[in-house]
Order: C-alpha cells, then structure tokens, then sequence
C-alpha cells in the first residue's frame, strides 16, 4: 500500500524576488518503506519534508498521506491529523527541560487523554525497545545526546504513527551515538512497520534507509536502493554526493 504520494509538488516563495524552491516533484513512499532524502544545501530536502509535514503549504500540487490530503483539511481537524498521522525527530531533539524523559515521551498521548494506565504500558514497552528504561525518571540535561535522541523517537512512534518524519536526526551527534540512533530507526521500522522519511546530510545515516533520493535544486536528480550490503550502499551514496557537488559541509561527516 502507498503510505505517502506527493504529485507534482512545486514550492515558489514570493516577495521582491521570487524564489522556486521545489518544481514538480512526485514521490511514492510504500507502508513500511524507510526513505532517506539527501542533496546539498538549499536544494530544497527540508522544503518537502515540511510540506509533507503540513508546516508548509504546496504552492501547487498535492500530498496525499494514506489518501487524505492534510492541506485541504480544517484547521483543528488539521491539527488533530499531525498529531494522530505524524511523528517527528528533529536535529535539536526539541523536549522539554521541565519533564523528565518518561514525561516527554507520553506527550502526545497526554494531548489525546490516554489512560494513566495505557500511557505507562505503552511507555514500558518503547523504552524497553529503545534501551532507555533506566532513564525514564531523569530530566533531559542529565542524559547524553544519543538518549536524547532515543527519547525523542520514542515520543515520535508512542502514538503509532502513520509516518514518521526525522529532519537531520544524527545532526547533533557524534559518530558513536549516530550508529546507535540510526540502528534504533532501523529496528523500530523493522519490527513495528513504521514507514519513515529522513532528510539527511549524513552518509552514514542515510546508509541504513532502504532508498535513498537525491534532490537537487528543488528537483528529484536520482534515487538508488540498499539492496544486501550497507556498506556497499554507503560509498555509493558518497560518490553520488560527491557528483551533486555542495560545498564541504554536505560531506564533512563521510565515515564508515
């Protein structure tokens, strides 16, 4: 089944002068699929992560998430679609100081006013499936980057979302806790499904989805598939980066 089907997406932003970030981009993404979208800077990944993720509208086109297309929707009807549909991860990790981590991961089934009891199940279960049960109790500043992280996808896929959104989430990380995100990512879409869409700078990261598509000023340049061997997968995404161009930054974190 189709999970997610943008069609001829465009993104023009106006002002004195016109800017086209994104021009007729089509894109499938099945149930269960794990996508990475890569390019240099400013080609227009976070553009369409953004748009799919209903925090920017299409200037034409349509996104379609299991059918429905969120950007037609009311806004309170819309909001309560990103929060059932949607999960994200972002670079920053975005929790909150003032809860402690088991807090911050029953969030979004606080906002749909879960059970005490259902809300401390499921937050056994994810936190024994990400490696975090140690941690519940502690605040965020009193844990290290990668459980920050994990914490984060844990609140991102509490909920069972219909897709999960990660924008750079290896970003603030070193190579070490990086792995282990990307290896938790690779798990949860394993073993519950979870159709994933990750815009990345890192080869690495990139090298545990199942495809990988390339965009260049603000259209799609190419797309290539993991096949049996990550490694293999990794050096070709770092040649396919490497003939993208992009300054340094876009391959400043090349490493096996």
């Amino acid at each position: 089944m189709d999970m997610l089907q943008v069609n001829s997406l465009s993104k023009i932003y106006g002002g004195k002068v016109t800017y086209r970030a994104l021009t007729d981009i089509d894109l499938t993404i099945r149930e269960g699929e794990f996508v990475g979208i890569m390019g240099p800077s400013g080609s227009g990944k976070t553009t369409l992560l953004n748009m799919i993720a209903t925090i920017d509208t299409p200037t034409s086109g349509a996104v379609l998430l299991k059918g429905t297309n969120p950007h037609l929707l009311k806004k309170d009807k819309l909001a309560l679609f990103r929060r059932r549909e949607l999960g994200f991860v972002f670079q920053d990790f975005n929790l909150l100081d003032t809860l402690t981590i088991g807090e911050n991961i029953v969030l979004p089934l606080t906002l749909e006013g879960e059970s005490v009891s259902v809300m401390e199940e499921r937050l056994q279960s994810i936190a024994a499936k990400l490696g975090i049960q140690e941690i519940l109790d502690k605040r965020t500043f009193e844990v290290s980057g990668g459980q920050r992280q994990r914490t984060a996808i844990a609140r991102a896929i509490i909920h069972t979302p219909s897709l999960l959104l990660a924008d750079e989430p290896t970003g603030n990380l070193d190579s070490k806790s990086s792995r282990t995100v990307m290896e938790t990512l690779e798990s949860i879409n394993k073993s519950e499904n979870t159709t994933m869409m990750m815009v990345t700078h890192d080869a690495l990261a990139a090298s545990y989805c199942h495809r990988v598509i390339f965009i260049k000023d603000g259209q799609l340049h190419n797309e290539m598939y993991r096949g049996e061997s990550r490694q293999v997968f990794f050096q070709k995404i770092i040649d396919a980066l490497s003939f993208l161009g992009g300054n340094n930054y876009d391959l400043s974190t090349v490493r096996v």
